[in-house]
């Protein structure tokens, strides 16, 4: 019998809350620069490749410092600042236990990204990062994965490139609506539910 294939979840307001050392280390950025950044506008992309973000508010010539003020200042308060979302754990227990490999696949720089899952205790497979919308998809579809986790609209289309099924979670700044206007097959309230949804979809696919 074969293994389940794998399944893949961003990690962003996904399986880590980091929102408040995120806006902390872009108003620290905005206060060495000198350079104002709305957080409303930063919120509202959450989840997008940081050099993309600071593009909005820097010229091309000056991203690459911000780039560095904001990873240093990350890298100090983001293990005090960081929270496991409800269910984080459970989800990725529930896909290894199948024995399929549970791979986080996110925007996030690598450094960081190995950072938060180790402050939350949280453990991944494998960990795709500096991938976001279509270089998701294409990570998917590398790996064959069955199934994408994640909290925006990009990730639901990065599923659906790939062939995997979307599963959006409400945890982020968008609603379910938005997640299911924007091609999720399912939209869970958070990973508390995830567990049981792909237990049924794993015996689905194992009847087919």
């Amino acid at each position: 019998m074969h293994a389940p294939a794998p399944v893949g979840f961003d990690l962003d307001l996904t399986l880590i809350d980091s929102r408040r050392a995120i806006m902390a280390s872009f108003a620290a950025t905005a206060e060495a620069t000198g350079v104002a950044i709305d957080p409303a506008g930063v919120e509202s992309r959450l989840g997008i490749k940081l050099e993309d973000e600071l593009s909005h508010w820097f010229a091309p010539g000056a991203i690459g410092g911000a780039v560095e003020i904001y990873r240093a200042h990350y890298a100090r308060v983001a293990a005090g600042l960081t929270e496991v979302l409800p269910g984080a754990a459970a989800a990725l227990d529930a896909v290894r236990a199948s024995g399929a490999r549970a791979v986080v696949i996110t925007a996030k720089y690598v450094v960081p990204a190995r950072a938060a899952l180790e402050a939350t205790g949280l453990n991944a497979d494998d960990l795709f990062t500096e991938r976001h919308g279509p270089e998701k998809a294409e990570v998917l579809a590398e790996i064959g994965a069955g199934v994408y986790v994640g909290d925006t609209p990009a990730d639901m289309a990065a599923a659906r490139a790939a062939g995997a099924a979307a599963v959006g979670v409400a945890t982020g700044a968008f609603s379910a609506d938005t997640l299911t206007e924007s091609g999720a097959d399912v939209v869970l309230a958070s990973l508390l539910d995830f567990p049981a949804w792909y237990g049924t979809a794993v015996s689905g696919a194992g009847r087919g």
